[in-house]
């Protein structure tokens, strides 16, 4: 058992461009259920809008990089108000239904043969961050001590979490703000908070567009890790797994999304690595008999959903979240 190998992955994979994708996410996600209380199921939608917003906009019309980064972002805010605009008026399931159903449209929709010209179907779209490797200030590989990144990996490591570091500062002035005060009331009590006045369906949009805006710039980190995109980037899972950051790292908190994707995605890759390990080898550490290598890979899945039941009924608040604010009834 190389556990220097496993902890090298570990740490690279907590700091690394998985982390500061599903960290923008849920803080994107954050502003919506956090602090409104709106139960959005379909921030992979705006990941794949702002995602394929930037890559389409390069790639089939031919624009500039830094024209696309404002149309991506645009495409998020209609795609917010499209979704808010039936559904807000009425009880928070709703929400929920439609934006899962939205998304996985999205889904289908960027990846369907008809629009292949526009969106490259299954294999989706590559060679639109010329301009953003153009840049890149990094010439050689960055060694960060526990781990090593090649020159794009490091520009790209750079932009991302310098992008959450930015997008948790908006979040903790907005919170503090009447603005914020305002959600967080609508969160607890929205026909209080109607009676004096308020209009809670601006609100709702407005935190609406707000958090899918995070939500496309994650899409932006996406596509620019992987210098190109495609549908299945965007799958359902992506947003349950944003939930799982959110709720690990606890919900109503600024730091919260970005402390549980650094712990969830360490902690995915500690067991990854260590049962594949363990099921290596002419004398694997655990016999075939119980796990071979093939699920291997799989099981820490199974016990990274274990773990969240059950911080879910010990600790539903999160590891940093307050219970007096904010918590999941696991009734």
């Amino acid at each position: 058992m190389n556990w220097d190998q496993i902890l090298e992955f570990s740490l690279r994979s907590a700091l690394g461009s998985d982390a500061i994708v599903y960290a923008m996410a849920a803080i994107g996600l954050n502003v919506h259920f956090g602090y409104t209380g709106l139960l959005n199921f379909g921030q992979a939608g705006f990941m794949a809008v702002g995602g394929y917003g930037l890559a389409a906009t390069v790639t089939t019309f031919g624009l500039s990089f830094w024209i696309a980064i404002p149309i991506g972002i645009l495409a998020a805010i209609v795609f917010a108000l499209l979704l808010g605009a039936p559904t807000l008026r009425l009880r928070a399931d709703y929400l929920a239904i439609v934006t899962i159903a939205a998304a996985e449209i999205i889904r289908i929709v960027v990846g369907s043969v008809s629009l292949q010209e526009w969106f490259g179907g299954r294999d989706g779209l590559q060679e639109f961050n010329d301009s953003f490797t153009a840049i890149n200030p990094y010439s050689s590989s960055v060694d960060l001590v526990v781990f090593t990144l090649r020159p794009n990996d490091a520009w790209v490591f750079t932009v991302g979490w310098i992008s959450v570091a930015l997008a948790c500062l908006l979040v903790w002035a907005l919170m503090r703000s009447p603005w914020g005060r305002v959600l967080k009331s609508i969160r607890e009590d929205e026909e209080a908070v109607r009676s004096l006045g308020k209009n809670v369906y601006g609100y709702k949009m407005q935190a609406l567009v707000l958090g899918g805006v995070l939500g496309g710039i994650a899409g932006f980190l996406v596509a620019l890790d992987q210098a190109a995109i495609n549908p299945e980037n965007f799958s359902t899972d992506v947003t349950f797994f944003a939930y799982t950051v959110l709720i690990l790292g606890g919900a109503a908190r600024v730091l919260g999304p970005v402390v549980g994707a650094i712990m969830f995605w360490f902690l995915i890759s500690l067991l990854g690595n260590f049962f594949t390990q363990a099921t290596a080898g002419p004398e694997p550490l655990i016999s075939p008999a119980i796990m071979d290598g093939t699920q291997a890979s799989l099981v820490r899945f199974i016990a990274a959903g274990l773990g969240l039941v059950l911080l879910i009924i010990f600790r539903p608040q999160g590891i940093f979240g307050d219970k007096r604010e904010i918590a999941l009834d696991a009734r």
